[in-house]
């Protein structure tokens, strides 16, 4: 029996309440009402407001095993030591849940839940689907990360949901022939087709950046160009995402170099925004400008879907989504001169900010919440059907 002739049961595993990029794209996937019954199962989360308090009444939430602290698999070896206790501690725990056994399918939302995912499913025949978020590189998983990544995640893994071609590119030389991997951007709230497009007749306003706050985000370069650029002008800089990863001395850090740079009162720190297209509509330029390269970049997607003038850095995942001086503007990554000659370049001419805002609402292959999760199910499908797997 197919997943469409009748609603298939997925575990959904994450490792955290943080409010990041997988954990809002799941959160925005499942507020779609996908055609699955879908239950979210999570290591004991500490008390107060979490990003799954948005989720659908409907999806229930269980706390299995123990809590999975961020920058555990960092350290020397007692670190490591406790790291690996935990997941296998997580592991026992979600293989005897009662969630894990009435699951047709097991998916893994972050790399720490794929790794304690794979512990079970190396016991189980139970499907077993990872999200892949992060390019398959030390830098980006850590070497531990890495590690379990490349030897125990994806040789295990029955199928795989990568948020873009270089992601996919480079955990391929670890799958197995038979796995089934997928490109699906992730959900990112888009409403594709009503894009409020930018006019040469207005000015450049208002210049964001739509990211967690972290050092790798670009937020600093940013500042950097900003002032190069904009120092002075009636021109704002606006910075929207919380610090949810114990980077509150960097945000400090950005505050303060704003001020030596002389365009404190230029600038706005909104920490996290609950209302996406509401802010992007107020920007005139979108920019994502991390220091290394992005896996997809969400936040680009939400910029062309909006309609924004959309700057990204020339690597990664951005670059399968804006062609330079079509949809959007390309800029050498980690070159602070070249990011503010184009934000002078953009500022002498209206009629280019004008045609890029257009072109960007018009990309193809932006898809809509439901739409990602349609794709999902596809994939979930298909991993179904494998030959071997048993008729759920």
């Amino acid at each position: 029996m197919s997943a469409q002739e009748r609603r298939l049961r997925v575990l959904h595993l994450d490792h955290t309440d943080a409010a990041g990029g997988a954990e809002l794209a799941l959160v925005r996937m499942l507020q779609a009402r996908p055609d699955w019954t879908a239950i979210l199962q999570t290591p004991p989360l500490a008390s107060g407001p979490s990003v799954w308090d948005a989720m659908p009444p409907g999806v229930p939430r269980r706390a299995v095993g123990v809590r999975q602290p961020a920058g555990a698999s960092s350290g020397g070896p007692l670190a490591l030591l406790g790291f690996a206790a935990r997941l296998a501690v997580q592991a026992i725990a979600v293989r005897t849940s009662a969630a894990f056994r009435t699951a047709d399918l097991v998916d893994a939302n972050t790399a720490r839940a794929a790794a304690y995912g794979a512990l079970v499913a190396r016991l189980s025949r139970t499907p077993f689907v990872v999200h892949l978020r992060d390019l398959v590189e030390p830098e980006a998983l850590g070497g531990a990360g890495h590690a379990l990544m490349t030897r125990v995640v994806l040789p295990r893994a029955d199928g795989v949901l990568a948020n873009s071609g270089a992601t996919l590119a480079s955990a391929r030389p670890y799958l197995r022939p038979d796995a089934i991997a997928e490109v699906v951007p992730s959900a990112s709230g888009l409403t594709v087709g009503a894009a409020l497009r930018l006019s040469a007749d207005e000015p450049l306003r208002t210049v964001g950046m739509l990211a967690r706050i972290d050092p790798w985000k670009g937020q600093a370069e940013l500042l950097e160009a900003f002032a190069r650029a904009f120092a002075g002008r009636d021109i704002r800089l606006q910075f929207a995402g919380g610090a949810p990863f114990g980077h509150e001395a960097y945000l400090e850090s950005l505050r303060s170099r704003a001020d030596e740079l002389g365009i404190g009162a230029q600038v706005d720190l909104l920490g996290h925004v609950d209302d996406v297209p509401r802010l992007l509509d107020s920007w005139d330029v979108a920019v994502q400008y991390s220091t290394r390269a992005e896996p997809l970049g969400q936040n680009v997607l939400q910029y062309l879907a909006a309609g924004r003038v959309v700057i990204a850095a020339d690597e990664g995942g951005p670059t399968e989504w804006v062609a330079d001086g079509e949809n959007g503007l390309l800029v050498p990554p980690r070159d602070v001169d070249a990011l503010a000659a184009v934000f002078t370049r953009l500022d002498e001419d209206p009629a280019l900010r004008a045609r890029l805002s257009g072109a960007a609402a018009a990309t193809p292959g932006l898809l809509d919440d439901l739409a990602v999760a349609r794709a999902h199910l596809e994939v979930y499908d298909r991993v179904l059907a494998a030959p071997g797997r048993p008729v759920p």
